[in-house]
């Protein structure tokens, strides 16, 4: 190929890949939901960018530094509350699981779309003080929290309305829309806030209102069985149901060893990545001084600007195997990316920390399909919410730990002049879970045939 028929090329393979988004992509009987389904997702992230937790954490770093009453370490520990908002939000994944079992879940979900929505558009009525401070934390963390209802149960919705061999090509195809608008939502809300930081009072109603819109669209979705999903769920003894009960968490990870191993590994490997954002935002204020887009472009845009390249491959090896399988692959990724981190930290390397984000996104990509479905590896259809909620809470968990230790090591390491050896720690715990998902991939494969393709 000469030079001169590289742009050539680029563009068909740039007209190829949008094309793989419509819904003649896709076999006939699935293109109608997904395509309401596509179009929600054009709208609804662009609302989720108000409770992005790499955006709102450099708001509230920038923002509410020197404000009267907010030390500096209740900020940084306001930080890690913002960046533990999603985990705290999933806390509540068993409630919200318990509460849709035997409804209709498509306006379960549209009513959480806009409770989330009413979160977001709340920010612009926020003081600049230690009162509005917390309020900012508090409209995050309770965003999350209904969030995190659509996050447990969407996957019902699509387990009825994409066949196994279709979910994970589905999926990504979303997760690559949702992205990219939650890029731009981002990229949005740096150059509002450098030019001025009241334009909070125009910017959050009017990613208020896309989420209207995008909820409205979802609402037109058709879940596929609706009536016999519902029976089967309420027809389901109450061990088989979701709830916040952690007793129901014990008990089925004592029934399910192989599912309890899974969530070993991902307790260690997921402790070390959460403790990663908050720790990326407090430094790029106090050893970097950055402003409000470049801290948002490391937290928020790079990380997802480059996610929909990484979506694909990942959505293709996930589609052959096992998610044990996947994940002893995909978790090297967050190991490249805490190692980048450390070394751009303790060498004072800004344009290497933007580097390290860009490989974070590539982790991100492949962790945001296995943390959708990777459960699907081990439920039966009618146990899906259960299982979807067990990972969840235990994420909400750690998530709910992760962030305060990450700030408190950083805190310790700062003091003695090396900020960057917070990552170190992370790094050493994503070893570890790396580790632990190729010892299960191993007696994976030693004792069982793996599962038929698409089920990961």
């Amino acid at each position: 190929m000469t030079f001169l028929n590289l742009p050539a090329a680029s563009l068909r393979l740039l007209a190829a890949f949008v094309s793989s988004f419509h819904p003649r992509a896709l076999p006939p009987m699935l293109r109608r939901n997904y395509a309401r389904e596509l179009s929600a997702w054009a709208f609804l992230p662009l609302m989720l960018g108000g409770i992005q937790a790499g955006t709102m954490g450099v708001v509230l770093k920038k923002g509410f530094e020197g404000v009267e009453g907010l030390g500096e370490n209740a900020i940084d520990y306001a930080v890690g509350a913002i960046a533990a908002s999603a985990a705290i939000g999933n806390l509540s994944s068993g409630l919200w699981s318990g509460l849709a079992t035997g409804r209709r879940k498509v306006p379960f979900l549209t009513g959480l779309m806009i409770a989330t929505t009413g979160c977001v558009a709340l920010m612009a009525f926020i003081p600049w003080t230690a009162f509005g401070a917390w309020m900012l934390v508090g409209l995050v963390v309770l965003g999350w929290i209904f969030w995190s209802g659509v996050i447990t149960i969407r996957t019902t919705v699509w387990r009825a309305n994409y066949p196994d061999a279709d979910r994970a090509t589905v999926a990504g195809r979303i997760a690559t829309v949702q992205v990219l608008v939650m890029a731009m939502a981002g990229l949005l809300i740096g150059q509002a806030l450098d030019r001025s930081m009241e334009s909070i009072r125009v910017i959050f109603p009017l990613l208020a209102c896309f989420g209207v819109v995008g909820a409205m669209v979802y609402s037109r979705v058709r879940l596929r069985g609706q009536s016999r999903l519902a029976r089967a769920e309420r027809a389901g003894s109450v061990s088989e149901q979701a709830s916040a009960n952690p007793l129901m968490i014990l008990r089925v990870l004592s029934e399910d060893r192989r599912y309890a191993g899974y969530m070993a590994c991902m307790m260690i490997f997921g402790f070390g990545n959460l403790m990663i954002g908050p720790t990326v935002t407090i430094i790029l204020e106090d050893v970097f001084r950055t402003n409000y887009l470049e801290a948002i472009l490391a937290t928020s845009v790079i990380p997802l600007a480059i996610m929909p390249f990484a979506i694909p491959v990942w959505a293709r090896l996930m589609s052959r195997m096992h998610v044990i399988s996947f994940r002893a692959v995909h978790s090297w990724a967050f190991v490249c990316a805490s190692l980048l981190f450390l070394i751009s930290v303790e060498f004072m390397l800004l344009p290497m920390l933007f580097v390290a984000a860009a490989v974070l996104g590539i982790g991100f990509a492949g962790g945001m399909l296995a943390w959708n479905l990777g459960h699907q590896s081990f439920a039966p259809p009618h146990r899906d919410a259960q299982y979807m909620s067990i990972h969840v809470m235990l994420t909400g968990i750690r998530g709910l730990i992760a962030p305060f230790v990450g700030v408190l090591i950083y805190t310790s390491f700062a003091a003695s002049g090396h900020p960057g050896l917070t990552f170190a720690v992370s790094l050493g715990l994503n070893i570890l879970g790396a580790v632990g998902f190729l010892l299960l991939r191993r007696n994976l494969l030693r004792h069982d045939q793996p599962p038929a393709a698409g089920t990961g």
